[in-house]
């Protein structure tokens, strides 16, 4: 199944696809036009190389946009919180309607970014429950990032305009959250930092749990 957003005008645009496995390997496939895109299964009769391997051992940390490191270690107080992972299920919803993208991958991306900790500030200064650096934040119009409904509304707006920029592809989608657009295109693909790399592996991950769990 080829990962993939729909790419539209302004902000909207929605994942696609049936349901997928829970591995995260993620192969790199160039049709017979020379384009290439990024698809969780080896196709066929293509040229395909494996770039990011699915592992069971990675466990939810998280990182900010432009900066490759992450936050702080959660707190015991916080693990024995769980109700957090369902209070912010009305302002998902609500920036999932607003930005037409799946609540599954926006709750995916909180995951990873701040494990639903609203407070968290990481080491290179993101904050938050989707974890906006500042200057990112400023440009998504949010004034006040510790404030969850802003937080939210920030980090989907940006997930949105990064699947526009790059054409709907998911992939490409999460990578530039983690190491920045810039960084993307660099590449042509998923920069070779092994930290962004494992970042998107636990964003789809999660993407997949939540998108199952979601399925009736």
């Amino acid at each position: 199944m080829v990962l993939r957003l729909l790419t539209v005008v302004g902000v909207a645009g929605l994942i696609v696809g049936t349901a997928a496995p829970a591995r995260a390997d993620i192969y790199r496939c160039r049709r017979p036009d020379g384009t290439q895109h990024y698809t969780n299964i080896r196709e066929p009769g293509r040229r395909c190389q494996l770039v990011v391997r699915s592992s069971k051992k990675s466990k939810p940390t998280a990182s900010g946009q432009t900066k490759r490191s992450g936050t702080k270690t959660p707190s015991g107080s916080r693990q024995k919180d769980p109700a957090r992972y369902s209070r912010y299920n009305g302002l998902i919803g609500e920036a999932a309607r607003l930005y037409q993208l799946p609540e599954s991958f926006i709750r995916a991306v909180m995951r990873v970014e701040s494990d639903f900790n609203p407070t968290v500030v990481s080491r290179a200064g993101a904050m938050g429950l989707m974890q906006l650096m500042p200057r990112t934040a400023r440009s998504m119009g949010v004034a006040d990032p510790f404030d969850a409904r802003q937080n939210i509304h920030g980090g989907a707006r940006y997930l949105r305009i990064l699947a526009n920029r790059f054409k709907g592809d998911l992939v490409l989608t999460v990578a530039a959250y983690n190491a920045g657009e810039g960084a993307v295109e660099k590449y042509h693909g998923i920069p070779p930092y092994k930290e962004t790399q494992r970042y998107v592996r636990r964003v789809l991950k999660h993407y997949y749990a939540y998108r199952a769990e979601s399925t009736p």
